[in-house]
């Protein structure tokens, strides 16, 4: 019956039909096949050949994961944390992070490391969080290796270490984790934990802020207006600079102000430094609206 609801949902030997796969997971899930169970709570999440129910996603993720699926334990343990299918359960939601992360699972692992960082369902113990973040980040998770790369940044359950702080904030940023890079930026511009070099520090905020940080905005910005890992470029500031606005950095629409009216390069823009004035004007409460 598996093998049927596989070959109906990969299209295999006959044409793909969601309801015949739905139809064939659930009678080998009522005929006890775990992984038949597993696959139709995801049924049931996805609505694939059938109405979402986020009660029977919930069902059979449990009756899997007490038959000893481990992605279903992981399943189970988002649905008792977001409290989607049942009520909210955050020690239940632990238990069966904990069972999943023990079968291996690295987004479970992930997962307990941030209840023991939260205190959340167990008490706090940054050690324990430590411990976990380092397995996940070993098995490749991307969030683990950031978080892990603050562990050792701020002495979180380990001690500080500035060159295990840049490991793995390198390791997370080429892995496309947006506050890594930012982050990363910050190490090489202060030389934190490897040499300083100005013009990986722009690299790294430019990925950044390409990949909609904030900060990284505001100080692409400035390594534009004051020629810092790259050449100055007037345009090319102003330009950051208003993103970073437009995102509500307090600090980057004063910049623009600045620049608009001090910058002869700029001087074209002066009608809208009046603007980036009468805002600030309205921030900090000196006219009102």
């Amino acid at each position: 019956m598996l093998c049927l609801a596989s070959y109906y949902y990969n299209g295999d030997g006959t044409e793909k039909d969601p309801e015949k796969t739905f139809h064939w997971y659930q009678k080998a899930a009522k005929c006890g096949n775990v992984n038949a169970m597993f696959s139709l709570a995801s049924c049931y999440y996805n609505g694939d050949g059938i109405e979402k129910d986020p009660k029977k996603v919930f069902y059979w993720n449990q009756k899997a994961a007490e038959g000893g699926k481990v992605n279903a334990m992981f399943n189970l343990a988002s649905c008792y944390y977001n409290g989607e299918g049942t009520e909210k359960y955050l020690e239940k939601a632990f238990y069966w992070y904990q069972k999943a992360a023990e079968g291996g699972d690295v987004d479970a692992i992930f997962s307990l490391a941030s209840c023991y960082c939260n205190g959340e369902g167990t008490e706090k113990v940054l050690k324990k969080a430590f411990y976990w973040y380092q397995k996940a980040a070993e098995g490749g998770h991307v969030d683990a290796m950031f978080n892990l790369a603050c562990c050792y940044y701020n002495g979180d359950g380990t001690e500080k270490d500035p060159e295990k702080t840049f490991h793995w904030y390198q390791k997370a940023a080429k892995s496309g984790n947006v506050n890594a890079m930012f982050s990363l930026t910050n190490c090489y511009y202060n030389g934190d934990g490897t040499d300083k070099d100005l013009e990986k520090a722009f690299h790294w905020c430019q990925k950044a802020a390409e990949g909609g940080h904030l900060g990284a905005m505001f100080d692409l910005a400035s390594c534009y207006y004051n020629g810092e890992g790259t050449e100055k470029n007037l345009k090319n500031a102003f330009y950051w600079c208003q993103k970073a606005e437009e995102s509500g950095h307090v600090v980057a629409m004063k910049n623009l102000a600045y620049y608009c009216y001090n910058e002869e390069g700029l001087k074209p823009y002066k009608t809208k430094g009046v603007k980036f004035v009468s805002k600030l004007c309205i921030i900090f409460g000196l006219i009102n609206v």
